[in-house]
């Protein structure tokens, strides 16, 4: 584990935001991508942490996170389902398959927790007993296991510009996806999911719900897209520590960005207006957390990048800029 002292020295070099000599840079929350040709797309993870549907902050070392647990992943899920992956030129940096993503946001569910507006949790807690088209029985309590995992979609962005919720049959009504693509994508999300609990699990901790993309390519393959099984994508927590919490009504421990949105949410802010200043100590221990959750699943050593990762790209993806 890189030294605390070490993480705040980096913190005011954390990677905001990449400047390759690439034509069509398009950015989004975390990733900034360029398009290459043969169909592929070049794409960048930076270290901007987003909450909310905000970017809050930089985190040092969470986009090569990032970056490399997807690949790992990806490689872990690629028998099960296909994905966008060619290549890691970089430790932030993936080629990928170009694709047209699919309008959706796929959110997997094992438990009933979080504390976003679109968290089933949130909505139960306000009253909620039909929530994105499943009926939910009284007396539940927030981080209780559900049955079997469920399909929460949401719209990618919607017009407010936030994530708007969906049930599964809207994904098809409202003509976002037709009924094969959805099923398709649905089973695929399903059987993902499990091999992550499986192995989260073999890591002694629980992937309690995640978040995945797919897209479409020119020739009508379905692939999944993105990231898998991140601390950005999914919510972890401590396998070994979970029933006895859980049992005294404690929260259970986390390995992901969840302790962040929840440090907002103690000051009261849960995404309207202008987010609270937080201390450095916060994303310090952000950064700690996303390299032990890198080294608890992969069961690799983490070795971090060279900083600033700007001059390193420079270096590091020459092929790509002649």
């Amino acid at each position: 584990m890189i030294a605390r002292e070490r993480l705040l020295e980096v913190l005011p070099l954390a990677f905001g935001e990449s400047n390759l000599p690439l034509p069509g840079k398009q950015s989004g929350k975390v990733r900034e991508w360029y398009p290459l040709a043969g169909g592929k797309r070049l794409i960048v993870t930076t270290d901007r942490l987003s909450a909310f549907d905000r970017v809050l902050a930089r985190v040092p070392y969470k986009g090569q996170v990032l970056n490399q647990l997807s690949a790992w992943w990806f490689e872990q899920t690629c028998s099960i389902f296909p994905n966008h992956l060619i290549a890691v030129p970089d430790p932030n940096v993936a080629v990928v398959t170009e694709v047209e993503p699919l309008m959706v946001e796929v959110i997997v569910r094992g438990y009933i927790s979080g504390v976003t507006t679109t968290a089933l949790w949130y909505r139960y807690n306000l009253g909620e007993r039909e929530i994105y088209g499943y009926r939910f029985p009284d007396g539940l309590r927030k981080n209780e296991r559900l049955p079997e995992p469920i399909i929460t979609p949401t719209t990618k962005g919607g017009p407010s510009g936030h994530d708007e919720r969906l049930t599964c049959a809207e994904v098809v009504s409202k003509g976002i996806l037709d009924d094969q693509t959805w099923e398709q994508v649905q089973a695929a999300a399903l059987r993902i999911f499990r091999r992550g609990q499986e192995l989260a699990e073999r890591a002694g901790l629980i992937l309690v719900d995640t978040k995945y993309e797919f897209g479409r390519t020119p020739d009508g393959r379905i692939l999944l897209i993105d990231e898998v099984h991140t601390p950005d994508s999914s919510r972890f927590w401590r396998a070994d520590t979970y029933a006895s919490r859980f049992a005294a009504g404690e929260e259970p421990e986390n390995f992901d960005k969840e302790f962040v949105r929840m440090a907002y949410a103690e000051k009261g802010y849960r995404g309207e207006g202008t987010p609270p200043v937080m201390p450095d100590a916060l994303w310090v221990a952000a950064s700690e957390r996303y390299i032990r959750i890198y080294e608890m699943l992969t069961g690799e050593t983490f070795v971090p990048g060279e900083y600033p990762v700007n001059e390193r790209l420079l270096g590091s993806l020459k092929m790509f800029l002649v």
